[in-house]
């Protein structure tokens, strides 16, 4: 018997059928393409696997300032029209998709989930993406953001001092880094919700190994973000490396999802070990047998259905500890 078994045996049987279909597609490697090719790829599939839309009553579309002069184009979702009675608390949420793909589109469905199941409103924020704008453009954006709907909170009718930030994959990277900012600008957040973050500054551990082909995020997908986003001598930056923060003492708790079988778990937990090390009160989910990405995937993975349950009852939670 072998002492290595398939790492492919732990998925769940609607995971390898997902896996299966999106490779008789025949879609050409995303390492492949250009990253306008991948970005239109990306948005036109995106929806295919998604829950249908959740009505809200409140859509808005938020132009927010950076600070060389662009706008970033933001929208806001809640599940209450801003004439209800009490105005509600806020997450500030960044999309995955490496610092390269990914927008508010793709990310809408996730979005309106965590508005209506954390019963708080959500900024999701179309940070600057790689090529066109490399590190650490989106790093500047995002807080750039937060700090926006944090000093904006009373006009957007928004619980003022009632903030959350968070983010999956390159999006957790960047929630990561605002929730470091946000300690060191004595700015208070009641969560950070890090769905599979990227915290390392290179791609060697175990879980990279095991899972670097054939589960969706390979490793020749990461490469090619990176070598998007990131010049090599700038790796070790904490903005891009979370882990390697001189502190994390002091940061808002954690609420952290990771799939089983992706090539950032490891890291994922570690990250979250190093928190709790630091005093960092931390709640960790590893939804077993499926890959990077299923919360957008709510259509054919029951996992993800989970995932936004728990990732709204941790906002709900957190909001409700400060009222």
């Amino acid at each position: 018997m072998s002492s290595h078994p398939d790492p492919h045996a732990r998925l769940t049987e609607s995971m390898r059928l997902v896996l299966r279909n999106i490779e008789r597609a025949g879609k050409p490697p995303m390492s492949l393409l250009t990253a306008q090719q991948a970005r239109l790829f990306y948005e036109m599939s995106a929806s295919i696997l998604d829950l249908p839309e959740p009505h809200l009553l409140r859509v808005e579309d938020l132009k927010i300032p950076a600070r060389d002069g662009h706008f970033l184009n933001a929208r806001l979702f809640a599940p209450s029209l801003p004439s209800s009675q009490t105005p509600l608390p806020a997450l500030v949420y960044f999309h995955g998709g490496g610092f390269t793909i990914g927008s508010i589109q793709t990310h809408n469905v996730l979005c309106r989930e965590l508005a209506k199941k954390g019963h708080c409103a959500v900024v999701s924020v179309a940070y600057r993406l790689a090529p066109e704008y490399r590190f650490p453009t989106a790093t500047h954006d995002a807080w750039d953001a937060l700090n926006w709907v944090a000093n904006n909170a009373g006009q957007l009718k928004l619980l003022a001092g009632s903030l959350a930030v968070g983010g999956d994959s390159a999006g957790g990277t960047l929630a990561t880094v605002c929730a470091h900012l946000a300690r060191d600008a004595g700015l208070f957040l009641a969560l950070q919700l890090l769905i599979y973050p990227g915290t390392a500054a290179r791609q060697e551990t175990e879980s990279h190994h095991k899972f670097k082909s054939g589960f969706m995020l390979d490793k020749d997908t990461v490469d090619w973000f990176f070598d998007h986003y990131i010049d090599k001598k700038d790796r070790d930056d904490w903005r891009f490396a979370p882990m390697l923060a001189a502190s994390h003492e002091g940061l808002a708790p954690a609420w952290i999802g990771l799939a089983e079988c992706d090539p950032l778990v490891d890291e994922g937990i570690a990250y979250a070990d190093l928190l709790r090390m630091s005093g960092v009160p931390v709640e960790l989910e590893i939804y077993k047998g499926v890959v990077h990405g299923f919360v957008n995937m709510g259509r054919v993975i029951p996992e993800a259905l989970q995932a936004h349950d728990d990732a709204g009852r941790a906002l709900r939670q957190a909001f409700s500890r400060l009222l």
